[in-house]
């Protein structure tokens, strides 16, 4: 039986990317973005169903799982890939600018997480995969309000992965550097003329496929221009000195 996989910020980059790679694979897409035009452009393309919405309400996730389920009968893999660059000057700080970086970047995950879960049971399990970004791992000091909502997702999906798997959902995330999307195409010249490497949206979807089918709970696909993605692991911190582990909450 095909996959039914969920996408959202799918109108374009990262997301349309993973949409083609999964549609030529077999699976049945169902995308999700603000930009309307784009993902009908882009469902036509793979034959899957899209909704223009905004991810940072609610309710477009929700009326996303339902669509899934409606049209297809189940929902087995979700790509929490929309996102944005922030702006944010906290020198000059601009309220309404923050909340939607927030809403978008880290509510749209949560929103996301949320709505899908009950429709991945239903289907006896699945995947979900967020894109997060090396912002997630790594303090990026060109837009500090990014990296905090990509590291606030990546600690979501490292502290969701073993209840979920308890379930048989897996959840993880991929981190690529610098992707030649329309996020950073205000700066793409600049990397051309540092002859910086970028990478393109295809790299990054082969690292969301290979994300969707990893065993391994909680896992951070660190993608970087001419390596194969690989796990990011953390060290380890100090605990107590007498050796105690912190109790499970039951």
């Amino acid at each position: 039986m095909s996959s039914v996989v969920l996408i959202t910020g799918a109108a374009s980059g990262i997301g349309a990317a993973v949409a083609r790679r999964m549609a030529a694979g077999g699976a049945r897409c169902v995308l999700v973005d603000r930009d309307e035009a784009g993902v009908e452009r882009v469902a036509k393309e793979v034959g899957g169903v899209w909704l223009a919405g905004d991810v940072s309400d609610p309710e477009t996730s929700l009326r996303a799982v339902d669509l899934a389920v409606t049209t297809y009968g189940r929902l087995d893999l979700v790509h929490l890939n929309a996102g944005i660059s922030s702006g944010v000057d906290l020198a000059d700080f601009d309220l309404e600018r923050y909340r939607v970086a927030m809403g978008v970047n880290v509510d749209g995950v949560v929103f996301g997480v949320t709505a899908a879960v009950p429709a991945l049971l239903r289907s006896g399990g699945g995947a979900i995969v967020v894109t997060a970004s090396l912002a997630g791992l790594v303090g990026y000091d060109g837009d500090p309000v990014y990296t905090m909502t990509k590291h606030a997702v990546v600690g979501l999906v490292r502290g969701l992965a073993t209840p979920l798997a308890r379930d048989g959902i897996r959840i993880g995330a991929v981190c690529p550097g610098f992707t030649d999307t329309p996020l950073v195409a205000g700066q793409r010249e600049m990397f051309v003329g540092a002859g910086f490497p970028l990478l393109t949206a295809e790299d990054v979807a082969g690292a969301v496929e290979s994300a969707f089918y990893t065993e391994e709970p909680g896992t951070l696909l660190v993608v970087q221009p001419g390596r194969s993605p690989v796990p990011y692991r953390y060290a380890g911190v100090p605990g107590p000195a007498g050796g105690q582990r912190p109790p499970i909450p039951s």
